[in-house]
Protein backbone atom coordinates (compact mmCIF):
# COMPACT_ATOMS: atom_id res chain seq x y z
CA UNK A 1 0.00 0.00 0.00
CA UNK A 2 1.42 3.51 -1.21
CA UNK A 3 -0.07 5.30 1.76
CA UNK A 4 2.25 5.35 4.99
CA UNK A 5 2.52 3.36 8.09
CA UNK A 6 0.39 4.00 10.71
CA UNK A 7 2.13 5.24 13.98
CA UNK A 8 3.62 3.01 17.12
CA UNK A 9 1.38 2.16 18.97
CA UNK A 10 3.59 1.26 21.80
CA UNK A 11 4.64 4.73 21.62
CA UNK A 12 1.65 5.99 22.03
CA UNK A 13 0.78 4.20 25.47
CA UNK A 14 3.78 5.55 27.12
CA UNK A 15 3.57 9.14 25.60
CA UNK A 16 2.68 10.11 29.41
CA UNK A 17 4.38 7.98 30.90
CA UNK A 18 7.34 8.87 29.92
CA UNK A 19 7.48 12.35 31.10
CA UNK A 20 6.56 11.13 34.62
CA UNK A 21 8.34 11.49 37.50
CA UNK A 22 8.32 9.05 41.01
CA UNK A 23 5.37 9.37 42.83
CA UNK A 24 3.40 10.73 39.88
CA UNK A 25 0.26 8.42 38.93
CA UNK A 26 0.92 6.12 36.15
CA UNK A 27 -2.87 5.93 35.36
CA UNK A 28 -4.50 9.58 33.54
CA UNK A 29 -5.90 11.75 36.57
CA UNK A 30 -9.34 13.06 35.98
CA UNK A 31 -9.38 16.73 35.84
CA UNK A 32 -12.56 17.73 37.22
CA UNK A 33 -12.38 21.66 37.97
CA UNK A 34 -14.19 24.54 36.38
CA UNK A 35 -11.73 26.79 37.90
CA UNK A 36 -8.37 27.72 38.52
CA UNK A 37 -6.29 29.59 41.23
CA UNK A 38 -5.57 32.42 39.80
CA UNK A 39 -4.20 35.28 41.88
CA UNK A 40 -2.50 38.21 40.90
CA UNK A 41 -2.15 39.07 36.85
CA UNK A 42 -2.72 36.35 34.62
CA UNK A 43 0.33 34.36 33.33
CA UNK A 44 -1.07 32.63 30.54
CA UNK A 45 -1.96 29.23 32.85
CA UNK A 46 -5.11 27.33 32.73
CA UNK A 47 -7.77 30.01 33.19
CA UNK A 48 -11.38 28.54 32.90
CA UNK A 49 -13.25 25.17 32.45
CA UNK A 50 -14.28 25.89 28.76
CA UNK A 51 -10.93 26.99 28.46
CA UNK A 52 -8.25 24.68 29.53
CA UNK A 53 -8.46 21.12 30.93
CA UNK A 54 -5.77 19.06 31.58
CA UNK A 55 -7.38 15.89 31.10
CA UNK A 56 -8.94 16.76 27.35
CA UNK A 57 -5.47 18.38 26.95
CA UNK A 58 -3.41 14.93 27.43
CA UNK A 59 -6.56 13.04 24.96
CA UNK A 60 -5.38 15.37 22.23
CA UNK A 61 -1.94 15.11 22.90
CA UNK A 62 -2.55 11.14 22.31
CA UNK A 63 -4.39 12.26 18.77
CA UNK A 64 -2.08 14.40 17.86
CA UNK A 65 0.36 11.54 18.03
CA UNK A 66 -1.90 9.19 16.13
CA UNK A 67 -2.40 12.12 13.14
CA UNK A 68 0.99 13.40 13.49
CA UNK A 69 -0.98 16.95 13.52
CA UNK A 70 -1.81 19.38 16.02
CA UNK A 71 -5.86 18.24 17.11
CA UNK A 72 -8.36 19.50 18.95
CA UNK A 73 -10.94 17.42 20.91
CA UNK A 74 -14.55 17.88 20.55
CA UNK A 75 -17.67 16.15 22.94
CA UNK A 76 -18.93 14.60 19.30
CA UNK A 77 -17.94 14.02 15.97
CA UNK A 78 -20.55 16.37 14.55
CA UNK A 79 -19.20 19.21 17.01
CA UNK A 80 -15.45 18.09 15.53
CA UNK A 81 -17.50 18.33 11.98
CA UNK A 82 -19.21 21.20 12.58
CA UNK A 83 -16.26 22.98 13.97
CA UNK A 84 -14.39 21.99 10.44
CA UNK A 85 -16.88 23.51 8.34
CA UNK A 86 -17.49 26.88 10.72
CA UNK A 87 -13.49 27.31 10.70
CA UNK A 88 -13.72 26.99 6.82
CA UNK A 89 -16.53 28.69 5.13
CA UNK A 90 -18.42 31.79 5.05
CA UNK A 91 -21.39 33.72 3.42
CA UNK A 92 -20.63 33.69 0.01
CA UNK A 93 -18.52 30.13 0.09
CA UNK A 94 -19.55 26.63 -2.14
CA UNK A 95 -19.28 23.75 -0.43
CA UNK A 96 -19.40 20.19 -1.60
CA UNK A 97 -20.40 17.28 0.42
CA UNK A 98 -20.62 13.98 -0.29
CA UNK A 99 -24.81 13.03 -1.45
CA UNK A 100 -24.23 9.06 -0.05
CA UNK A 101 -21.92 10.46 3.22
CA UNK A 102 -23.32 10.31 6.74
CA UNK A 103 -26.80 12.11 6.91
CA UNK A 104 -26.51 14.35 9.33
CA UNK A 105 -23.59 15.98 7.44
CA UNK A 106 -25.65 16.53 4.73
CA UNK A 107 -28.71 18.04 7.27
CA UNK A 108 -26.08 20.32 8.94
CA UNK A 109 -24.91 21.72 5.64
CA UNK A 110 -28.95 21.76 4.14
CA UNK A 111 -30.56 23.10 7.52
CA UNK A 112 -27.96 25.68 8.66
CA UNK A 113 -25.12 26.60 6.30
CA UNK A 114 -26.85 27.40 3.17
CA UNK A 115 -29.48 29.78 5.83
CA UNK A 116 -25.95 31.21 6.66
CA UNK A 117 -25.38 31.98 2.74
CA UNK A 118 -23.62 29.41 1.70
CA UNK A 119 -24.22 27.93 -1.46
CA UNK A 120 -24.46 23.57 -0.99
CA UNK A 121 -23.76 21.10 -3.61
CA UNK A 122 -23.82 17.20 -3.63
CA UNK A 123 -22.45 14.63 -5.29
CA UNK A 124 -22.13 10.59 -4.73
CA UNK A 125 -18.90 9.60 -3.92
CA UNK A 126 -18.30 6.92 -6.64
CA UNK A 127 -18.06 9.99 -8.99
CA UNK A 128 -17.27 12.49 -6.49
CA UNK A 129 -14.30 14.05 -8.60
CA UNK A 130 -16.56 14.13 -12.12
CA UNK A 131 -17.16 17.96 -12.76
CA UNK A 132 -13.90 19.16 -11.14
CA UNK A 133 -13.76 21.40 -8.42
CA UNK A 134 -13.17 25.16 -9.81
CA UNK A 135 -15.31 27.27 -7.51
CA UNK A 136 -15.33 25.38 -4.38
CA UNK A 137 -13.79 26.98 -1.46
CA UNK A 138 -14.46 23.60 0.66
CA UNK A 139 -14.75 19.97 -0.06
CA UNK A 140 -15.98 17.41 2.19
CA UNK A 141 -14.92 13.67 1.35
CA UNK A 142 -15.89 10.77 3.25
CA UNK A 143 -14.33 7.44 2.17
CA UNK A 144 -15.43 4.58 2.71
CA UNK A 145 -19.06 6.52 2.71
CA UNK A 146 -21.14 5.40 5.55
CA UNK A 147 -22.79 3.43 4.99
CA UNK A 148 -22.83 2.33 1.23
CA UNK A 149 -19.03 2.03 1.50
CA UNK A 150 -18.01 3.48 -1.59
CA UNK A 151 -14.43 4.77 -2.14
CA UNK A 152 -13.23 7.65 -3.38
CA UNK A 153 -9.60 8.47 -4.21
CA UNK A 154 -8.33 11.04 -1.58
CA UNK A 155 -5.26 11.83 -3.38
CA UNK A 156 -6.34 12.62 -6.56
CA UNK A 157 -9.26 14.62 -5.10
CA UNK A 158 -6.75 16.32 -3.01
CA UNK A 159 -4.51 17.37 -5.60
CA UNK A 160 -7.32 18.70 -7.67
CA UNK A 161 -8.99 20.37 -5.01
CA UNK A 162 -6.06 22.36 -4.25
CA UNK A 163 -5.54 23.12 -7.73
CA UNK A 164 -8.42 24.68 -7.93
CA UNK A 165 -7.84 26.81 -4.89
CA UNK A 166 -9.73 24.80 -1.90
CA UNK A 167 -9.58 23.31 0.87
CA UNK A 168 -10.14 19.80 1.78
CA UNK A 169 -11.61 18.38 4.77
CA UNK A 170 -12.05 14.33 4.93
CA UNK A 171 -13.80 12.71 7.46
CA UNK A 172 -11.92 9.92 8.31
CA UNK A 173 -14.77 8.29 10.87
CA UNK A 174 -14.99 4.49 9.25
CA UNK A 175 -11.06 4.09 9.74
CA UNK A 176 -9.62 5.97 12.42
CA UNK A 177 -5.64 6.78 11.92
CA UNK A 178 -4.68 3.48 12.36
CA UNK A 179 -6.71 2.52 8.81
CA UNK A 180 -6.33 5.14 6.60
CA UNK A 181 -3.95 8.63 6.61
CA UNK A 182 -6.09 11.61 5.18
CA UNK A 183 -3.27 14.07 6.09
CA UNK A 184 -0.77 12.28 3.83
CA UNK A 185 -2.67 11.80 0.89
CA UNK A 186 -3.56 15.55 0.99
CA UNK A 187 -6.30 16.69 3.30
CA UNK A 188 -6.20 19.61 4.63
CA UNK A 189 -8.23 18.74 7.81
CA UNK A 190 -9.24 15.35 9.23
CA UNK A 191 -12.17 15.06 11.16
CA UNK A 192 -13.78 11.92 12.99
CA UNK A 193 -16.02 10.57 15.38
CA UNK A 194 -14.14 8.88 18.56
CA UNK A 195 -17.37 7.42 20.06
CA UNK A 196 -16.91 4.97 17.50
CA UNK A 197 -13.64 2.35 17.58
CA UNK A 198 -11.42 5.11 19.40
CA UNK A 199 -13.53 5.21 22.25
CA UNK A 200 -14.70 1.77 21.54
CA UNK A 201 -16.78 0.33 24.32
CA UNK A 202 -20.24 2.50 23.47
CA UNK A 203 -20.07 4.69 26.61
CA UNK A 204 -18.70 7.98 25.74
CA UNK A 205 -19.40 10.57 22.69
CA UNK A 206 -16.09 11.85 21.30
CA UNK A 207 -14.65 13.64 18.34
CA UNK A 208 -12.13 14.82 17.18
CA UNK A 209 -10.31 17.13 14.33
CA UNK A 210 -6.85 17.41 13.11
CA UNK A 211 -4.94 19.68 10.67
CA UNK A 212 -1.60 20.86 10.01
CA UNK A 213 -2.86 24.66 8.96
CA UNK A 214 -2.62 26.71 11.80
CA UNK A 215 -5.28 29.39 10.49
CA UNK A 216 -7.81 26.80 10.18
CA UNK A 217 -6.24 25.21 13.87
CA UNK A 218 -6.91 28.69 15.31
CA UNK A 219 -10.53 29.47 14.03
CA UNK A 220 -11.44 25.61 14.92
CA UNK A 221 -9.93 26.55 18.47
CA UNK A 222 -12.07 29.83 19.23
CA UNK A 223 -15.37 28.00 17.57
CA UNK A 224 -15.12 25.38 20.26
CA UNK A 225 -14.11 28.33 23.55
CA UNK A 226 -16.44 31.33 22.05
CA UNK A 227 -19.04 28.38 20.86
CA UNK A 228 -18.50 26.69 24.42
CA UNK A 229 -18.92 23.31 22.31
CA UNK A 230 -15.75 21.51 24.60
CA UNK A 231 -15.31 18.11 25.75
CA UNK A 232 -16.21 17.26 29.14
CA UNK A 233 -12.96 16.17 31.26
CA UNK A 234 -14.65 12.55 32.42
CA UNK A 235 -15.50 11.87 28.28
CA UNK A 236 -11.95 12.49 27.60
CA UNK A 237 -11.02 10.47 30.11
CA UNK A 238 -13.22 7.56 28.67
CA UNK A 239 -12.48 8.50 25.38
CA UNK A 240 -8.46 8.09 26.17
CA UNK A 241 -8.83 4.88 28.27
CA UNK A 242 -10.26 3.97 25.13
CA UNK A 243 -7.35 4.86 22.85
CA UNK A 244 -5.09 2.58 24.96
CA UNK A 245 -6.37 -0.64 23.60
CA UNK A 246 -7.46 1.15 19.83
CA UNK A 247 -4.46 -0.98 17.93
CA UNK A 248 -5.66 -4.79 19.77
CA UNK A 249 -9.40 -3.90 19.29
CA UNK A 250 -8.98 -2.71 15.35
CA UNK A 251 -6.71 -5.16 14.46
CA UNK A 252 -8.76 -7.81 15.58
CA UNK A 253 -12.04 -6.30 14.42
CA UNK A 254 -10.73 -5.62 10.90
CA UNK A 255 -9.17 -9.05 10.89
CA UNK A 256 -12.87 -10.77 12.14
CA UNK A 257 -14.29 -8.50 8.99
CA UNK A 258 -12.54 -9.82 6.66
CA UNK A 259 -13.27 -13.68 7.53
CA UNK A 260 -17.07 -12.44 8.14
CA UNK A 261 -17.28 -11.08 4.79
CA UNK A 262 -15.68 -13.97 2.75
CA UNK A 263 -17.97 -16.53 4.39
CA UNK A 264 -21.64 -13.91 3.47
CA UNK A 265 -20.31 -12.90 -0.07
CA UNK A 266 -20.90 -17.08 -0.59
CA UNK A 267 -24.10 -17.02 1.34
CA UNK A 268 -27.28 -17.82 -0.21
CA UNK A 269 -29.36 -15.56 1.83
CA UNK A 270 -27.04 -12.40 0.68
CA UNK A 271 -28.41 -11.17 -2.33
CA UNK A 272 -25.50 -8.38 -2.45
CA UNK A 273 -22.52 -7.31 0.03
CA UNK A 274 -19.96 -4.25 0.05
CA UNK A 275 -16.76 -4.43 2.29
CA UNK A 276 -13.35 -3.21 0.50
CA UNK A 277 -11.17 -5.93 1.14
CA UNK A 278 -12.84 -8.28 -0.73
CA UNK A 279 -11.08 -9.08 -3.93
CA UNK A 280 -14.78 -8.73 -6.20
CA UNK A 281 -15.74 -5.19 -4.50
CA UNK A 282 -15.44 -2.54 -7.02
CA UNK A 283 -13.34 -0.36 -4.87
CA UNK A 284 -10.82 -2.89 -3.58
CA UNK A 285 -8.15 -1.69 -5.98
CA UNK A 286 -8.39 1.89 -4.79
CA UNK A 287 -8.67 0.51 -1.22
CA UNK A 288 -5.44 -1.30 -1.35
CA UNK A 289 -3.65 2.39 -2.48
CA UNK A 290 -4.75 4.39 0.04
CA UNK A 291 -6.06 2.36 3.22
CA UNK A 292 -3.78 0.75 5.48
CA UNK A 293 -6.52 -1.71 6.61
CA UNK A 294 -10.05 -2.15 4.99
CA UNK A 295 -11.86 -1.78 8.45
CA UNK A 296 -14.56 -3.36 10.28
CA UNK A 297 -17.91 -2.53 8.70
CA UNK A 298 -19.68 -4.70 6.19
CA UNK A 299 -22.82 -3.73 4.32
CA UNK A 300 -25.19 -6.19 3.10
CA UNK A 301 -28.57 -6.52 1.15
CA UNK A 302 -31.09 -9.04 2.53
CA UNK A 303 -34.31 -10.11 0.43
CA UNK A 304 -36.37 -7.77 2.65
CA UNK A 305 -36.61 -5.34 5.68
CA UNK A 306 -38.41 -8.03 7.99
CA UNK A 307 -35.61 -10.54 6.58
CA UNK A 308 -32.72 -7.96 7.67
CA UNK A 309 -34.59 -7.30 10.87
CA UNK A 310 -34.59 -10.71 11.74
CA UNK A 311 -31.23 -12.05 11.43
CA UNK A 312 -30.40 -9.06 13.48
CA UNK A 313 -32.45 -9.70 16.27
CA UNK A 314 -32.28 -13.47 16.28
CA UNK A 315 -28.55 -13.39 16.48
CA UNK A 316 -27.57 -13.79 19.83
CA UNK A 317 -24.17 -12.21 19.27
CA UNK A 318 -25.74 -9.15 17.60
CA UNK A 319 -27.10 -5.87 18.93
CA UNK A 320 -29.25 -4.09 17.43
CA UNK A 321 -27.74 -0.34 17.63
CA UNK A 322 -27.15 2.53 15.87
CA UNK A 323 -23.39 4.13 15.79
CA UNK A 324 -20.91 1.30 15.49
CA UNK A 325 -16.99 0.58 16.31
CA UNK A 326 -18.06 -0.89 19.86
CA UNK A 327 -16.62 -4.21 21.24
CA UNK A 328 -19.73 -5.82 20.57
CA UNK A 329 -20.90 -6.50 17.08
CA UNK A 330 -23.83 -5.13 16.16
CA UNK A 331 -25.95 -3.77 13.26
CA UNK A 332 -29.09 -1.86 11.84
CA UNK A 333 -31.44 -1.92 8.78
CA UNK A 334 -30.17 1.32 7.29
CA UNK A 335 -33.60 2.40 5.39
CA UNK A 336 -35.32 3.30 9.18
CA UNK A 337 -33.19 5.86 8.64
CA UNK A 338 -33.71 7.66 5.57
CA UNK A 339 -30.88 6.37 3.87
CA UNK A 340 -31.08 5.44 0.04
CA UNK A 341 -30.20 1.91 0.41
CA UNK A 342 -32.18 -1.17 -0.31
CA UNK A 343 -34.96 -2.16 2.35
CA UNK A 344 -32.98 -5.10 3.23
CA UNK A 345 -29.74 -3.50 3.31
CA UNK A 346 -27.66 -4.42 6.52
CA UNK A 347 -24.77 -2.11 7.88
CA UNK A 348 -22.72 -4.57 10.57
CA UNK A 349 -20.16 -3.63 12.71
CA UNK A 350 -17.98 -5.81 13.43
CA UNK A 351 -16.60 -6.59 17.39
CA UNK A 352 -14.08 -8.35 19.37
CA UNK A 353 -15.74 -11.23 19.45
CA UNK A 354 -13.85 -14.18 18.39
CA UNK A 355 -14.49 -14.71 14.81
CA UNK A 356 -15.62 -18.67 14.76
CA UNK A 357 -18.11 -17.90 17.38
CA UNK A 358 -19.70 -14.61 15.27
CA UNK A 359 -19.90 -16.71 12.26
CA UNK A 360 -21.97 -19.58 13.59
CA UNK A 361 -24.13 -17.24 15.42
CA UNK A 362 -24.33 -15.43 12.17
CA UNK A 363 -25.11 -17.88 9.87
CA UNK A 364 -27.38 -19.68 11.85
CA UNK A 365 -29.82 -16.89 12.26
CA UNK A 366 -28.99 -16.43 8.69
CA UNK A 367 -30.66 -20.48 8.38
CA UNK A 368 -33.66 -19.59 10.45
CA UNK A 369 -34.55 -16.61 7.68
CA UNK A 370 -35.78 -19.92 5.49
CA UNK A 371 -38.07 -21.56 8.40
Amino acid sequence: MENPTAPKAGAMLHLRGNTLFEGDPVALPLTQSSMYHLPGDWTGGPSYGRVDNATWEHLEHVLAYLEDAPTLAFPSGMAAISAALFATVKAGSKLLIPSDGYYVTRRLSERFLQNLGVEVEQRPTTSFADGGFEGFDVVFAETPSNPGLDLCDLRAIADAVHAAGGLLIVDNTTMTPLGQRPLELGADVVAASDTKAPGGHSDVLMGHLATRNEEILQAAREWRQFGGGIPGPQEAWLAHRGLETLEIRFDRMCSTAQVLAERLAAHPRVQAIRFPGLASDPSHGLAKQQMLRFGFLISVTLDSAEQADAFINNCPLIRAATSFGGVHTSAERRARWGDAVAPGFVRISVGTEPAEELWNAMAASLAALGS
